[in-house]
């Protein structure tokens, strides 16, 4: 297979889609990572393995409808694997393998089938000392936009997942690219003080369209920055409550395509009547429960240039 991803916007060709087989027993409390998870446990409405499996057949019929080829990890006895984003991620013809959290390392051995479809050379390891996972890394053709946590309490922040020297390897082994940090603001336990990575917070849809949340930068510059580089209108802002709900986790089929929750009203309305895109509603509500959403669940492997 030819890896080939430049944006978040590009017809897809193929992706890696998670599993939602076998995800084991509701976790117990210090054995979240992330401020929804934790939010959910607490408040007992952790979702259920069916709700699950429901919510991501109808993202796979979607993505099948317009003939994307879908790839699945293996399935793992008693594992989380929904998220296919934080395993892995693509720029240019390059496949990036995360260094995610410990707990969650044994979900890369169940994609060794996919691994097998791509050359070699052209799968990169990160060193130790560097934490990245894809939800912190907005592609815009020649710019990568990677989400950070830089401040001395990241060993503490279990929601903080990139840092500084991921950033500075991934320039490295793609010199040709313009890089462009942004500070988030990170919360362990309250999924409104706090976003787990930059496509919580920021997302490009359509032709130079992005959805924006203001207070998931902690520096206010990396906000007025993105405002900038898309205009201001081309942007559609959210609220708090939509970040919660994760209205900006949306995913792009192509430029005039995108997967939404059914239950973003307001964004949805606006993306169809006012940026004249098709929004394939579907449910995952319960899904966004675990801190993630529809981007969070796929791994684009093969995307045609626009």
């Amino acid at each position: 297979m030819n890896l080939h991803v430049k944006n978040e916007t590009s017809r897809l060709r193929a992706v890696v889609l998670g599993q939602p087989g076998s995800i084991g027993k509701v976790p117990t409390i210090d054995k979240v990572f992330d401020a929804k998870s934790y939010e959910s446990v607490m408040k007992g409405v952790y979702p259920t393995e069916e709700a699950i499996y429901k919510e991501m057949s109808a993202f796979e019929k979607v993505l099948l409808k317009y003939d994307v080829q879908v790839f699945r990890p293996w399935t793992l006895e008693n594992c989380n694997q929904v998220f296919a984003r934080d395993v892995a991620f693509v720029i240019d013809d390059k496949i990036i393998n995360s260094n995610i959290i410990p707990d969650r390392e044994d979900e890369k051995e169940a994609y060794e089938g996919v691994y097998d479809l791509i050359p070699y050379n052209k799968i990169y390891n990160l060193p130790e000392k560097a934490h990245v996972e894809g939800g912190d890394v907005v592609l815009l053709n020649d710019m990568v936009l990677v989400g950070l946590y830089t401040k001395p309490d990241y060993p503490q922040l279990k929601t903080a997942r990139t840092n500084q020297y991921a950033f500075n390897f991934l320039k490295e082994i793609l010199p040709e690219k313009t890089f462009i940090p942004l500070e988030l603001r990170k919360h362990n336990t309250d999924p409104r003080q706090g976003v787990l990575h930059l496509d919580c917070t920021f997302m490009p849809v359509g032709n130079g369209k992005a959805i924006i949340y203001k207070d998931g930068f902690s520096d206010e510059k990396d906000y007025y920055c993105l405002v900038e580089l898309f205009g201001r209108q081309n942007v559609f802002e959210i609220t708090q409550e939509e970040m919660y709900s994760m209205n900006t986790n949306v995913f792009s089929i192509s430029p005039t395509v995108v997967v939404s929750e059914k239950r973003f009203d307001r964004l949805n309305k606006h993306m169809e009547n006012q940026w004249g895109l098709t929004v394939e509603r579907i449910p995952y509500f319960e899904i966004s429960k675990m801190g993630g959403l529809l981007r969070c669940s796929t791994l684009p492997l093969v995307r045609e240039d626009s």
